[in-house]
């Protein structure tokens, strides 16, 4: 992801309380127990799911080739919920930006503090980075959110090329495109 869009995420979540939260829309596409999911997150990443809906809807819409109303479904829900698991060990903006800038500047040392213990505060972002796609599945997986979206969910942050073969890379795509832009 350009430094821009890093940057711009960055100053979103500083000033998110100062934004409204658009919780009618989640609803529209989330049942009673996502929603709960949805509100235990931080003000900044239920604005960052929205937003990235968003993106998903005006990219089903401009591009013209419907994906059905169930790959939607699943993919309005990974929009909404990919990013839940962080909930276990909510980070402030400044832990954030040092995974981010180890992960550029210096990845032999991202991934080893990425294995260590998200209990020690220097380490956590760095776990939280790589562990919360398979914390959010385990969270929305007790949700009857189907196998599509679970696994949507669990690949958000994958290469997509990895998984060209898989039926629903192309979703995968998507949900990626729409999370990079915001």
């Amino acid at each position: 992801m350009p430094a821009a869009n890093r940057v711009r995420q960055g100053l979103r979540a500083l000033f998110a309380f100062t934004r409204p939260v658009d919780h009618a829309l989640a609803v529209v596409y989330l049942n009673p127990q996502q929603v709960i999911l949805f509100e235990q997150m931080r003000r900044s990443e239920q604005l960052h799911s929205l937003n990235v809906l968003r993106d998903v809807l005006t990219l089903e819409s401009s591009q013209g080739d419907a994906i059905g109303k169930v790959g939607f479904a699943d993919l309005a829900l990974a929009a909404l919920l990919h990013d839940v698991g962080k909930t276990r060990y909510p980070l402030a903006i400044w832990q954030k930006t040092l995974a981010v800038l180890v992960r550029a500047f210096a990845k032999p040392i991202y991934q080893q503090w990425s294995e260590g213990d998200p209990a020690h505060l220097w380490q956590r972002a760095f776990v939280v980075a790589e562990q919360h796609p398979a914390w959010s599945v385990a969270l929305v997986s007790e949700t009857d959110a189907s196998d599509r979206a679970l696994w949507l969910i669990a690949h958000h942050a994958d290469k997509a090329a990895q998984w060209q073969d898989h039926p629903c890379v192309h979703l995968l795509k998507r949900l990626q495109q729409a999370d990079d832009a915001n």
